[in-house]
């Protein structure tokens, strides 16, 4: 169907239904709903050039592909960019993906920003006083950003979870199983949301006049082999934790590994908790022992960022930007008990 007969059908000009199609403020909220549904059932796709010039935007959005081994590998960035995916595709935008050393990410954003091959890009990966957020300021292209920033003053529009209230909830409840000697295995420190992480195990512990113990700690690349290390390491060490806390399924997956090499039993001579971010291929619930984890789903935050980056450049959202911080459910499971005596 073109455009002429989608006009016909539903008795609209042709000057409406683009209108409409690109998000134009001066099209009613039925009149566009009326449209985005009309075009969905028949299957109406508008020319992208004709679109571009009647618009003045790409109709893509952009991001930047760090390059390293552990980023090309990480099953945490595929599921988050699967439902940013989704809401890029109902929206018939596209992807503009360029790749980049982490040195030269900000040159790279800057190019991005002024080649006008894409309307607006996304921030991940997110550090403390993150100097990419800042320059992100002085670029006249939307942006959003998956996380937050510690230290940073700004003012700036971001999705993030609540990591640091999640894990303060999860090292609270080990405490209340009677744990005392409780591990980490975290993302890498310089990530704010492995320090947010850290931060609310430290505050829980704080509480009860505990302290983190440098030894049972470990900051990493969240993966299966990096899991299964740093858990061997510490519980072959000296005051072995009687439980720990894990940044990711993944991360979790090393450690059982490594407590069924050294004969500990999950949930009985070690708890653990991992967050959960939904990956299809690694559900807590079918390890040996079911997982007990703090939830939120990393592809609804794709979907989400997607939807909220599509309506700031289609200018659907109000200035100043918004500012989300979804809650972490924490999911009980067989993998938590109480403390040996």
């Amino acid at each position: 169907m073109n455009l002429k007969e989608l006009s016909q059908m539903l008795g609209l000009s042709q000057t409406t239904i683009s209108r409409a199609l690109n998000g134009y403020p001066e099209v009613n909220e039925e009149t566009r709903r009326r449209v985005l549904q009309a075009a969905k059932e028949t299957g109406y796709r508008p020319n992208r050039a004709a679109q571009r010039l009647a618009t003045g935007k790409a109709g893509s959005i952009g991001l930047i592909m760090p390059i390293s081994p552990d980023h090309s590998s990480d099953m945490h960035f595929a599921e988050f960019q699967s439902g940013l995916a989704e809401a890029a595709i109902l929206q018939d935008f596209h992807f503009v993906i360029m790749p980049s050393k982490a040195e030269d990410e900000e040159q790279a954003i800057r190019w991005l920003a002024a080649s006008g091959s894409v309307d607006g890009y996304y921030l991940a990966y997110v550090r403390e006083k993150d100097p990419r957020i800042v320059m992100a300021k002085t670029l006249s292209l939307p942006f959003i950003v998956h996380g937050r920033s510690s230290g940073l003053e700004l003012d700036y529009p971001f999705l993030d979870v609540d990591n640091e209230g999640a894990f303060y909830d999860a090292t609270r409840f080990l405490l209340q199983l009677g744990h005392k000697r409780i591990a980490l295995l975290n993302g890498h420190a310089d990530l704010d949301f492995a320090h947010r992480r850290r931060l609310g195990t430290e505050k829980a512990l704080a509480d009860r006049g505990l302290l983190l113990d440098p030894r049972h700690t470990r900051h990493s690349f969240m993966g299966d082999e990096q899991g299964y290390r740093g858990m061997k390491e510490i519980l072959s060490g000296p005051d072995r934790p009687t439980a720990v806390l894990c940044a990711s399924t993944v991360l979790a997956l090393g450690a059982v590994r490594a407590m069924n090499e050294l004969g500990l039993k999950l949930g009985v001579d070690v708890s653990l908790i991992a967050h959960d971010d939904e990956l299809p291929l690694l559900k807590p619930e079918n390890f040996s022992t079911p997982l007990t984890t703090t939830r939120s789903s990393l592809r609804a935050a794709g979907e989400r960022i997607g939807e909220r980056l599509i309506a700031m450049i289609n200018q659907t959202v109000p200035a100043p930007p918004a500012q989300e911080l979804w809650k972490v459910e924490l999911v009980v499971r067989a993998s938590t008990g109480p403390a040996p005596t």
